[in-house]
């Protein structure tokens, strides 16, 4: 791999190291709207196999998310530097 290209995937790296320490509270889940008369909603969650709700009620649905949209995010973040890892690696760049 050439030397330029390596070095702009170390600085991607680093620029998705800083993203990652500015996303604030986050959250596995989603915000769900349940009922069949008046609907309420609730953050779901998937825990051991075993759906939790939490009701949220109208005040704490944008923070809810908000922090499952960061959970995203991180996600994506590290998926991308999976892959720029695994390219690095695959070619010795790291020494």
């Amino acid at each position: 791999m050439e030397k330029e290209k390596i070095t702009k995937k170390k600085r991607r790296i680093d620029v998705l190291r800083r993203r990652l320490g500015a996303l604030g509270p986050m959250m596995r889940g989603s915000v769900v709207l349940i009922g069949s008369g008046k609907k309420q909603f609730y953050f779901s969650v998937n825990i051991k196999g075993k759906t939790n709700l939490i009701y949220l009620g109208k005040d704490r649905v944008k923070r809810a998310r908000e922090y499952s949209a960061n959970y995203k995010k991180h996600l994506e973040i590290i998926e991308e530097m999976t892959i720029l890892n695994m390219e690095l690696l695959k070619e010795d760049a790291f020494s």
